[in-house]
């Protein structure tokens, strides 16, 4: 059984309010959990301390089961000093799309020929 610490979705519309469980993956996001381990409320301010509010025994006693943390619940965990989150590095991501390239080369091309006119 693969165990997933992760966030599950409660309040009301444009209210989001989650809970932080451990359940198995395999289970629906807002269903069956075995505990919850956590609240995290983004209405909050960023500095409030309520926002994020972590179990950190029953979480460590999770991870040592082998439990693996989302994304999100690991960026909460990092900022708890729990678990460390690698930096991700993507060089790839700024580079634009391939039809972002060609209407660039073009418009240089077309700068270029203007001043080929000028001169």
């Amino acid at each position: 059984m693969s165990l997933k610490i992760r966030l599950t979705r409660g309040g009301a519309k444009k209210r989001p309010y989650y809970r932080i469980v451990v359940a198995d993956s395999r289970s629906p996001r807002d269903g069956r959990f075995i505990e919850k381990v956590g609240t995290y409320d983004p209405m909050k301010p960023k500095d409030d301390a309520g926002r994020v509010i972590l179990d950190i025994e029953k979480i460590q006693a999770w991870l040592a089961k082998g439990a693996q943390p989302t994304d999100r619940v690991l960026r909460f965990l990092d900022a708890a000093g729990l678990l460390k989150r690698p930096a991700r590095n993507n060089p790839q991501k700024a580079v634009p799309g391939k039809k972002a390239q060609e209407r660039a080369e073009a418009k240089a091309a077309a700068a270029a020929a203007g001043e080929g006119e000028a001169a």
